[in-house]
């Protein structure tokens, strides 16, 4: 791996008002490295990715990006007019960047969107949707990837081909890729690290093969979806309905 630090953030809080949304999170990115943060709904990861790209500064910790470090951003959602007339190009060329219809042509390629260049934007799949916006994060020849949910709108076999894409163009273009999803145990298996937040970081490590796993099997039926991992975690603490950290089999905290 590269010791070369395209982002970190170092024991970042952040609160609004009582609640605690980050508490003591740390992590760094580095290039050709897959960082996947997963966690429950309203566990802090939108503002974690918020605190990473500088649009929302934190209460206590420090954020450190590489100088002149150019970030490629798939948000979790983008919505466009379903009124609007808007072609897949067109698309891609409304870009702070105003790429070249040649750049916007090689990365149509790059991610198999070429077909649907002339399409309108409201006609595609949830799976096309989101390679679409891979795209135009790609137009800014991205040192560092940020994904946040690429797996809505997408089925499991989307989102297998979707992992293993951005896996072929990491390792092509050498940037660090940070995910994140909502889903706790169906992870990219090539992932480098995956971290399970709940405000805090719970636990992390690498990512688990899923061919034989009996919770895979269950939820998946055997679907051949390579490119996908199971991440399986193993906590010293639980929380309560109020988020408070708890060792195992303890009485929740008192709120009131």
């Amino acid at each position: 791996m590269s010791t070369t630090i395209l982002a970190k953030l170092a024991h970042i809080g952040l609160s609004f008002g009582q609640r605690v949304i980050l508490h003591d999170v740390s992590l760094e990115v580095y290039p050709q490295q897959v960082i996947t943060v997963i966690g429950p709904n309203g566990a802090g990861k939108s503002s974690l990715l918020r605190v990473l790209l500088g649009l929302q500064k934190p209460a206590q910790g420090t954020v450190w990006r590489m100088p002149g470090l150019r970030i490629g951003y798939v948000p979790q959602k983008f919505q466009v007019d379903p009124l609007l007339p808007l072609t897949v190009a067109r698309f891609l060329s409304l870009t702070p960047q105003q790429a070249s219809r040649a750049a916007i042509e090689q990365c149509a390629e790059e991610v198999g969107v070429s077909p649907l260049l002339g399409q309108a934007v409201q006609s595609l799949s949830g799976g096309e949707w989101q390679r679409v916006l891979l795209a135009r994060a790609l137009l800014n020849q991205p040192q560092m990837l940020v994904l946040d949910e690429p797996g809505q709108g997408v089925d499991v076999s989307g989102l297998s081909e979707l992992y293993q894409l951005v896996n072929r163009l990491k390792q092509t273009h050498n940037y660090g890729v940070l995910m994140v999803s909502h889903d706790l145990h169906l992870v990219m298996a090539a992932s480098d690290q995956v971290l399970c937040l709940n405000r805090h970081i719970c636990c992390s490590g690498k990512p688990e093969s899923v061919s034989r796993h009996p919770e895979y099997l269950r939820l998946f039926g055997g679907l051949p979806a390579a490119g996908l991992g199971i991440y399986t975690h193993h906590h010293d603490h639980q929380h309560d309905m109020h988020g408070c950290v708890l060792p195992l089999h303890e009485q929740g905290c008192k709120h009131g």
